[in-house]
């Protein structure tokens, strides 16, 4: 059997200088710096963020670098180091939404969201990114590419949103913006909240209400594997991952209508109203009796229970509880499986192998339709694991797969 790629994160130097290249050779001058954004991994609470639930994102080693220089006109040009020959370019002067196609039209976007929002200032620009973020994985290699636009956009400019946590919200915005008006792919920000607001070390628990401050929207939880004798495998199915083909977009929208028939603003509403209840059991079964379809209910259903886990492994992870931890990724992805139906064969069956083979959990992580599951395994397993998950894959037919070790890392930054 062949043996199973992991992916490496590019270093920080690496980096720094393949992206400066890249700009030099395509457009002949010195970029204004570099800057860099990572993917994600989401431990639990998965497909909550649109329903006002919660999130316990990580941002992953593995990074999106981007070299930078503004224009004094309106022209964006594009270099990535998928095709260093291809040059993508628009024009922002009279763009609208939907403008751009292919991948010029998250960063594009950025931009076009920036003035759309009353950044006048924001003009132009080159840029060349390079990433060791694996595309249509599910790890967010989007957001990645978004929020190191904005973040680099607000930097040239002066614009200081990047140097604070609120601050940071406002430019998460205008990368979910890109992401859902521009390029079409619809997005609830947990993606971008982790890639801009992550540190190392640590999950953050990303509450999603409406209205929150940026304090009381995120707190910090230690995710510290190595205390733990732990390591969280990420394999990547290379099932075809996309999120623009209408199954997320008509999930969001039984959610909303499930929402609006209990007479609740979102899921996350009916959540607390069920988790309140002296019996939540009882109450939850009550509530999914008033919905009028069974596909309807059990969308309600995984919403509620994923959102009740989050806090609930938060608490088992920080007692050292690995059983009960590893219980709840099971639980969700059941319930991605099962209620939700996002999940493929190549998602399902590494779930099987994994679990199999000694880990404590093993769920799919992102939007799911391909991409990419977690499993929490002892130090030292990942790569046997994987390789026992590339073994199955071999047989069955499948497209091999890749493999990282996830490690909580720190958001965007400059880095040059």
């Amino acid at each position: 059997m062949t043996s199973v790629t992991f992916i490496e994160p590019i270093s920080h130097d690496d980096g720094v200088a393949r992206a400066a290249a890249l700009f030099r050779a395509t457009f002949g001058q010195e970029p204004a710096g570099v800057w860099a954004a990572p993917g994600r991994v989401n431990l639990i609470g998965e497909h909550t963020d649109y329903n006002a639930g919660l999130c316990l994102p990580i941002a992953l080693p593995h990074r999106t670098f981007l070299a930078l220089r503004p224009r004094e006109d309106t022209t964006v040009r594009l270099v990535s180091d998928v095709d260093p020959t291809a040059v993508a370019g628009a024009e922002l002067d009279g763009l609208k939404a939907r403008g751009v196609s292919g991948w010029a039209a998250y960063p594009t976007g950025v931009a076009w969201a920036m003035r759309e929002a009353g950044f006048d200032q924001v003009r132009g620009f080159d840029a060349a990114y390079v990433s060791c973020v694996p595309l249509g994985s599910g790890l967010s290699s989007s957001a990645a590419m978004t929020c190191v636009t904005a973040l680099a956009l607000d930097d040239v400019h002066g614009l200081g949103h990047g140097a604070t946590d609120e601050g940071r919200v406002t430019l998460i915005d205008m990368a979910i913006r890109s992401e859902n008006e521009m390029a079409g792919a619809s997005t609830g920000g947990l993606d971008q909240n982790a890639s801009m607001r992550c540190t190392a070390g640590h999950a953050i628990r990303l509450d999603c209400r409406p209205g929150l401050s940026a304090v009381d929207s995120v707190s910090q939880q230690e995710f510290d594997l190595e205390k733990h004798g732990l390591e969280l495998l990420v394999v990547d199915t290379q099932a075809q991952h996309q999120l623009n083909d209408g199954q997320y977009e008509q999930r969001r929208r039984t959610c909303e209508q499930a929402a609006a028939i209990l007479g609740d603003p979102h899921l996350r509403a009916t959540a607390e109203r069920i988790a309140a209840s002296d019996d939540p059991q009882a109450a939850l079964a009550a509530v999914l009796d008033r919905l009028p379809d069974e596909t309807m209910r059990r969308r309600v259903r995984h919403v509620v229970t994923e959102i009740g886990r989050v806090d609930e492994f938060v608490a088992a992870f920080a007692a050292g509880d690995i059983a009960e931890s590893g219980r709840l990724f099971n639980a969700s992805h059941d319930s991605l499986r099962d209620d939700y139906e996002v999940t493929v064969d190549e998602l399902d069956v590494a779930v099987d192998v994994a679990r199999a083979n000694g880990a404590y959990g093993a769920r799919m992580t992102g939007g799911g339709f391909g991409g990419s599951i977690i499993a929490l395994v002892d130090k030292g397993r990942g790569q046997q694991v994987a390789q026992l998950i590339a073994d199955e894959f071999a047989a069955r037919g499948f497209h091999a797969p890749r493999a990282l070790a996830a490690v909580a890392s720190a958001s965007a930054g400059r880095e040059a």
